[in-house]
């Protein structure tokens, strides 16, 4: 333990809060690639399940899902390598965190790690939530990568006619 001196000033604890070094302009690498903007409702919602529409956004090491319940759907109980932060925006689900079962509602957040067992559904009411994955889901990755060909190829169609 540091004793002062008498008379002398303590040190000054450091800020709690470094606005300068969260908000800093200077690059300690090289940009990754460009930004971009997406619009969510210009994504093609798919259904792994009925009533379960998934539109993913993805980024390099991460990936933001924007998932819909319609009245009466369920993602069934399961487990997944990658962290998973579920975010409800509107409605509301039911939701099992490994055996916790909890209704969220617009502002609940849960926060599953990775293998743990986790499931939600709705009964009467609809649900939107946003699930943030690190690293981006494996099985959503595909499905996008799927999705994008779809395009492509509608669009090379498109241009040929």
């Amino acid at each position: 333990m540091t004793t002062v001196p008498a008379g002398a000033d303590a040190p000054a604890d450091p800020p709690l809060g470094d606005a300068a070094s969260h908000f800093s302009t200077e690059a300690h690498g090289e940009p990754a690639g460009p930004g971009r903007y997406v619009n969510v409702d210009a994504i093609t919602a798919v259904e792994f399940l009925p009533g379960l529409g998934f539109r993913p956004v993805l980024g390099q090491r991460a990936m933001t899902n924007f998932v819909s319940f319609e009245p009466g759907a369920e993602a069934p109980r399961h487990v997944h390598e990658e962290e998973q932060i579920v975010i409800v925006i509107d409605g509301e689900f039911t939701f099992d965190l490994d055996g916790d079962v909890r209704v969220m509602r617009k502002g609940d957040v849960a926060v599953v790690p990775a293998w743990v067992p986790h499931g939600a559904w709705t009964t009467d009411s609809h649900c939107l939530e946003i699930d943030v994955f690190c690293p981006p889901r494996q099985s959503l990755l595909k499905l996008a990568a799927a999705q994008a060909e779809q395009a492509e190829r509608a669009q090379e169609t498109g241009s040929e006619a």
